[in-house]
């Protein structure tokens, strides 16, 4: 499956990026600040282009862009070529309804569905195996887990993909799937801060405007956060509004008030801060997205991510750079941001171990197997808590 190595770094350069003269390290800065998506299973030569041409710190791949195993695993390996440092190879794999593997392998269990188990063995098991999955196809990041609480306000539009309306028991759940994908050789992110658990908006086409007080948003959706502060090797940041704690509707993608002074400051997190995909509605509702791609990064973001429109990719890496170009401060900024990208991807076991070797077809039937198996010791152990209820 994947090996373990941690000893390969493919295109490491003598210094880190904040060390090199401005002229030379901005465009890498910028580029490394960039996690991009496109449509395709396998590279177009306008995407290798872009890959070339930006040099972006990471990829994302959906289900438009998988196949099959094998096919995958050699994208990825592709994309990898074409990329003088070592990338974030991103995946949404929570199971469930976001499932991006499930044809390409087979369906995984949702959030909901193994902690309804009560069982914290299964909780690791689901990371475990959805990291050696996505693992095994090259992947090095899985934006997973959900850190929402399940508040009856959300559940039409999150679902199954969250667990408890307890912050404690989502914290629980997190913290064990965290470490399954660590097993796995995959890092982890929790999303989507400072909480979607009460928004009754979909995000990917409108800004859910919520209007809590700060300290149950601390007392609840933030609890997660908290707890799991140094074990989260990313968190991401979502598109949605709370008036009463920054006195404005705009996103907490877009807010130094949130970003900067709650999560970085209050709360202490010291990882790598990623923006939702900013070419959501939830966001594009408040500024055009080259704008929202310098916003986010002037209010304490390291990475942000536009997964889709190969225009759109363009356009925020060529108004990151133009905005750097005239505003020393702003520079700055990025160059300390691409730094700690640069920082997290040299000293995560994760990133550089070796990648792995296309997948067989043995070894594709066993994690079908391990699926299915994880998804009946769930069923049967919920099923075994109602009845002695």
């Amino acid at each position: 499956m994947c090996d373990k190595s941690s000893n390969y770094v493919r295109g490491q350069k003598s210094a880190i990026i904040s060390a090199m003269p401005v002229r030379k390290s901005l465009p890498e800065a910028v580029g490394q600040l960039l996690i991009m998506g496109f449509d395709g299973t396998v590279l177009t030569d306008s995407v290798r282009a872009m890959l070339r041409d930006m040099q972006p710190g990471g990829v994302i791949l959906f289900a438009r862009n998988i196949e099959t195993p094998r096919q995958t695993h050699a994208l990825l390996k592709d994309i990898q070529k074409e990329l003088e440092v070592r990338p974030l190879l991103c995946i949404d794999m929570e199971g469930g309804t976001v499932d991006r593997l499930k044809n390409a392998i087979g369906p995984a269990p949702s959030a909901q569905e193994i902690a309804r188990s009560a069982r914290r063995e299964l909780f690791r098991e689901h990371g475990r195996v959805i990291g050696a999955e996505v693992c095994a196809l090259g992947f090095n990041v899985d934006f997973a887990p959900v850190l929402d609480l399940r508040f009856d306000a959300s559940l039409s539009v999150l679902g199954s993909r969250t667990v408890s309306p307890d912050p404690k028991a989502t914290t629980i759940y997190a913290r064990e799937f965290l470490r399954g994908l660590k097993e796995s050789k995959v890092l982890g992110c929790g999303k989507h801060f400072p909480g979607l658990g009460e928004g009754t908006l979909d995000s990917h086409h409108a800004l859910p405007v919520v209007r809590k007080p700060f300290k149950r948003i601390w007392d609840e959706d933030l609890v997660p956060y908290r707890d799991l502060a140094r074990q989260l090797p990313f968190v991401m940041v979502g598109h949605i509004a709370y008036p009463e704690v920054t006195g404005d509707e705009a996103p907490a993608s877009l807010s130094r008030k949130w970003i900067t002074d709650i999560l970085r400051k209050r709360i202490g997190y010291k990882g790598l801060i990623i923006t939702d995909d900013l070419e959501m509605g939830g966001v594009l509702a408040a500024l055009p997205i080259e704008q929202a791609a310098v916003e986010s990064l002037r209010a304490g973001a390291n990475i942000y991510l536009v997964c889709h429109q190969e225009e759109r990719v363009r356009a925020c890496y060529e108004a990151l750079l133009h905005e750097a170009e005239k505003d020393s401060r702003f520079r700055g900024h990025l160059l300390d941001s691409a730094a700690h990208v640069r920082r997290v991807k040299l000293r995560s076991p994760e990133l550089t171990r070796r990648f792995p070797a296309s997948p067989t077809d043995a070894a594709i039937d066993k994690l079908r197997q391990r699926l299915w198996l994880l998804g009946e010791e769930a069923r049967m152990a919920a099923n075994a808590i109602a009845v002695e209820a």
